[in-house]
C-alpha cells in the first residue's frame, strides 16, 4: 500500500550523512525528500533533517557554509531534526574535539550543552539495540515508549537543562536518546531511526506529521 506524501523535507548534504538510508526512511514515512546543501532551500521546506556519521569537528567544519542558515531556520520556530552526529551538532560543544586535539569546536548551540565520551571501562562505540524510555511529551515520541532503537556512537549529549532530555536509554548510565529545545521545534535522536525498524519508521512518520501540523 502506498503512503500519501504529506511533507516536503530537505535532507542536508554536508558530506557526512547516510543520505541513501535517510532518504529511503523518510520516503517510507510519507515525505517528499530533497537533498541539498543550499540554505535557500530550507525555508521552502516543511522540515529540515540534519543527518550525520563521523566526528564532531569534521561535521562542524563541513557544515560551516550552512551554519547560519540552519540557525536562522530553527530560530523561526521551524522543525529541525538532527540524527546521530547531526543531533550532537545541535549542542554547544563536544569532548570529542578536545580528545582528538582539535581545540574548542563550537556546535550550533541550539540546545545548550556538551557531548561527552562514555567513561573508561564501557565498550566503545556503543553499538546495538537499546530500549527507549520517554520522559517528556514531544510529537515525535508518540507510540515509542519502551520500544528499541539502533545506536552506534562513542559520545552522548549532556544538555545544560535536564528538561531538554525527551527520552533516555541505558548503557551503564542513563543517557539522552532524544533531546529537544524548550520550544520543541529543534530536536534530535542519538540513534538512527532509518536503521531502527518499525520503531524508527514510527518516529519518522511522527516527524512528517509534525512538519505539516
Amino acid at each position: 500500500m502506498s503512503v500519501q506524501t504529506t511533507a516536503d523535507i530537505v535532507l542536508v548534504d554536508y558530506g557526512l550523512g547516510n543520505l541513501r538510508s535517510a532518504t529511503r526512511g523518510l520516503e517510507r514515512a510519507g515525505a517528499s525528500v530533497t537533498i541539498s546543501d543550499d540554505p535557500g532551500r530550507f525555508h521552502a521546506a516543511d522540515g529540515v533533517v540534519l543527518p550525520g556519521v563521523g566526528a564532531f569537528a569534521e561535521g562542524m567544519e563541513n557544515a560551516a557554509s550552512i551554519r547560519d542558515g540552519l540557525v536562522e531556520y530553527a530560530k523561526e520556530g521551524r522543525p529541525l531534526f538532527g540524527i546521530c552526529l547531526g543531533m550532537q551538532m545541535l549542542l554547544t560543544s563536544s569532548e570529542e574535539a578536545d580528545t582528538e586535539g582539535q581545540g574548542d569546536v563550537q556546535g550550533l548551540d541550539l540546545i545548550p550543552g556538551r557531548n561527552r565520551r562514555f567513561a573508561e571501562g564501557q565498550k566503545i562505540p556503543h553499538m546495538g539495540w537499546n530500549e527507549l524510555s520517554v520522559g517528556r511529551d514531544h510529537p515525535i515520541t508518540e507510540g515509542i515508549d519502551g520500544e528499541y532503537a539502533y545506536f552506534v556512537h562513542s559520545y552522548y549529549a549532556d544538555p545544560d537543562d535536564e528538561r531538554a532530555v525527551v527520552a533516555e536509554t541505558d548503557y551503564g548510565i542513563d543517557f539522552p536518546a532524544i533531546v529537544a529545545n524548550e520550544a520543541g521545534n529543534v530536536f534530535g535522536t542519538q540513534f538512527h531511526p532509518e536503521k531502527s525498524g518499525e520503531t524508527g519508521l514510527r518516529i519518522l512518520r511522527n516527524f512528517v506529521d509534525y512538519c505539516v501540523e
